[in-house]
């Protein structure tokens, strides 16, 4: 038995004849030329255009799997990679405390006196049921965690200095390179019963920048007090923000 073939032209091909009948009405209207719909790529987060901000999102560990990554189309990119990680390790290296860490007498020399010269040491003399003292240690906690690149210690008075009077306390010894650079004797120093974070602070910077959040490029005693004036002054704001909500309820 012979094969058949059944020609089949070109999709939305017409002859002549066709088209002069479908003139006359005697053929129906040629049908459409079937198009696909234009095809969409799923949406995939690597494949998108990289920038500074996507950077800026990654972790030290994401940033060095970028290396082997083909970012050489956009130098820029490279570049930034670069500048962030670096930023990212230089920020790594900066001694990090955030909180009032209690030691003994025998712990004194290696935390205090032997402590990075480049390190602000404030240590707190107290005595546990002394109700100044723990007025003070409440700021001392909340500027410890906001000035982690300062190393705060607490000791019991009388196991760093034998004797040490009671009416003398609380006391805040500051050290740096291994000396003293500071005494404040008493709570009345630092505003009394009333005292605050900011006012312990700006007490502290008097004569030094006692006080280093790791980030401020800027070291001085005035940025310093600066920076906590600008704080006191939020603080003020939102306190004034809070009260007028609770009153307008």
């Amino acid at each position: 038995m012979a094969n058949r073939f059944v020609y089949k032209d070109v999709e939305g091909a017409t002859t002549q004849w066709d088209d002069l009948q479908r003139k006359f009405g005697n053929l129906p209207p040629k049908p459409e030329v079937f198009k696909p719909a234009p095809f969409t790529p799923a949406d995939d987060p690597d494949l998108r255009p990289k920038s500074a901000a996507w950077i800026d999102e990654k972790s030290p560990e994401e940033l060095e799997e970028l290396e082997d990554d083909d970012m050489d189309d956009d130098r820029f990119l490279q570049e930034y990679r670069k500048k962030r990680l670096a930023e990212i390790q230089e920020a790594a290296k900066v001694v990090r405390y955030g909180s009032v860490v209690p030691i003994s007498g025998s712990d004194f020399v290696h935390e205090v006196s032997q402590a990075p010269q480049d390190v602000w040491v404030v240590v707190f003399l107290y005595k546990d049921g002394v109700q100044e003292c723990g007025v003070l240690l409440t700021c001392l906690e909340e500027l410890a965690t906001r000035y982690p690149a300062t190393k705060f210690v607490k000791i019991i008075s009388t196991d760093c200095i034998p004797n040490y009077p009671d009416r003398n306390l609380p006391t805040i010894l500051v050290y740096n390179n291994g000396a003293v650079k500071g005494t404040l004797v008493g709570l009345s120093q630092f505003g009394a019963r009333r005292c605050t974070p900011e006012s312990v602070a700006l007490a502290l910077c008097k004569s030094d920048p006692v006080l280093n959040d790791g980030h401020s490029n800027n070291a001085s005693k005035d940025a310093v007090i600066d920076g906590v004036r600008k704080r006191f002054i939020e603080k003020l704001v939102t306190q004034h923000e809070d009260e007028e909500d609770y009153s307008s309820d």
